[in-house]
């Protein structure tokens, strides 16, 4: 027994010897094509240049590879592994990407979405985040999203909670925003979430703390206007997402590939091919997170004739029309001018039809006035305006679905602004925009 376990020993340090020399083989291959000669030069060019022609030569791309790749969509699952023995799906998203337009989306679903047939007998075991943790098996719940999107999406991404501690400490910290001060406690889960607002470098041990985060100890969470409890957590979620992306994506973390490519290989799960992954790679380092929309399954919380349990229980109706414009109308519904931006007329927009309030986040009177007066001026009507918490920056958010390609204006008209969505089928308003204190005009 002893010689076998030696042996079975040195075959499992000879596999992991061979793979980290790969590694390294990989990692050198890369840089000797950097820095080759003027064939490889001239093929970079033929694909764009810059790093995204650097990459997309390396793989082996040409000038055609982009034109015949389509929309790529994967489902993306956060999973909570710190309780043992349970592994509950945190956080569950449908992520597109389509290279040739460089826009991308981020589709949340809540995490207690009902999944059965009678919600009048529903069970925990009926939300969407328990179906992971059968089986541990990712297809069922792929299985679920398709039924409630309509969506064929293929391709799954399985992340744990140590993966997202590892990746961000691997290159060097995440610089995020974070919305609002975070005091929370339990101890069952060994879990204690104590962050500031504002931006600042978070480590792995602090983005676990940001993305876990649904409420404080004294019941308080995420004001209305950003998204209460999970809408909130959610939200939080799909930026953080971005930032992880693009700050990853930075040319200077190309030399941490091989300790990125080990986190991945220990705490990732998934079903998508390599030759399918590499076709697209080089693309997403243009990436531009303005050209993000993100969205939230619509639906309601309720505990209302569903055997006491609380689910999210969403709207067949408004879902099909939100997964029409996101997945195959967004390059329909926008005209554009000579210089290919959004063109907005008279013709095409009744600006005043629009309910907008505002909100002064600022601290300053005059900058309320001012941008009341600009929007005013642009056609638009300010019909509810107030105070809210000062914040830095200025936001517009989206409540009734309203076009983006407004709310675009608005933000043109203004000077600043970032684009939210958080629909809210019981709000007065259809637009709430925030003046933080970046709003200068």
């Amino acid at each position: 027994m002893g010689n076998k376990q030696i042996n079975h020993r040195n075959i499992k340090n000879s596999k992991k010897r061979k793979k980290k020399m790969w590694k390294k083989v990989l990692l050198l291959l890369f840089m000797l094509l950097l820095i080759g000669g003027g064939v490889f030069a001239y093929r970079v060019h033929l694909n764009g240049g810059g790093l995204s022609g650097m990459l997309a030569t390396v793989v082996g791309h040409d000038e055609n590879t982009r034109k015949n790749l389509g929309e790529f969509r994967v489902l993306l699952l956060g999973i909570s592994t710190d309780q043992v023995g349970v592994e509950l799906t945190d956080t569950i998203m449908v992520a597109s990407y389509n290279p040739n337009t460089q826009k991308a989306t981020l589709f949340s679903i809540p995490r207690d979405t009902y999944t059965g047939k009678n919600p009048g007998k529903a069970t925990a075991y009926e939300k969407i985040n328990a179906l992971y943790g059968r089986k541990h098996r990712p297809d069922e719940t792929l299985e679920a999203v398709n039924q409630i999107t309509g969506l064929n999406i293929q391709y799954y991404i399985v992340v744990k909670t140590e993966a997202l501690i590892k990746l961000v400490d691997v290159i060097g910290g995440i610089t995020f925003n974070v919305p609002i001060d975070m005091d929370y406690d339990d101890i069952t889960q060994d879990l204690h979430i104590h962050l500031k607002a504002g931006e600042q470098l978070l480590d792995g041990d602090k983005a676990e703390q940001l993305v876990r985060f649904r409420h404080n100890n004294d019941g308080s969470s995420y004001p209305e206007t950003y998204g209460d409890n999970d809408l909130g957590r959610m939200k939080t979620q799909r930026e953080f997402i971005m930032q992880v992306v693009k700050q990853t994506a930075k040319p200077e973390n190309i030399f941490k590939l091989g300790e990125i490519l080990d986190v991945a290989e220990q705490y990732v799960i998934t079903n998508i091919d390599f030759n399918v992954a590499k076709d697209y790679i080089p693309y997403v380092v243009e990436f531009n997170t303005d050209n993000l929309l993100t969205e939230t399954l619509p639906g309601i919380s309720t505990n209302k004739n569903t055997n006491g349990v609380w689910v999210y229980i969403y709207n067949q109706t408004q879902t099909k029309a939100m997964i029409e414009e996101l997945f195959y109308d967004r390059d329909i519904e926008q005209t554009e001018d000579t210089n290919g931006q959004d063109e907005i007329t008279e013709e095409n927009i009744d600006k005043s039809d629009i309910v907008i309030e505002v909100l002064n986040g600022s601290g300053s009177n005059s900058k309320l006035q001012r941008v009341i007066d600009q929007l005013e001026g642009a056609g638009y009507e300010v019909t509810r305006k107030g105070s809210t918490n000062t914040t830095s920056k200025t936001t517009i958010v989206n409540k009734k679905n309203v076009k983006e390609i407004y709310l675009k204006n608005m933000k043109d008209v203004i000077g600043v602004g970032e684009i939210q969505t958080n629909e809210l089928s019981s709000s007065k308003v259809d637009v709430t925009i925030i003046i933080g204190r970046d709003y200068e005009n």
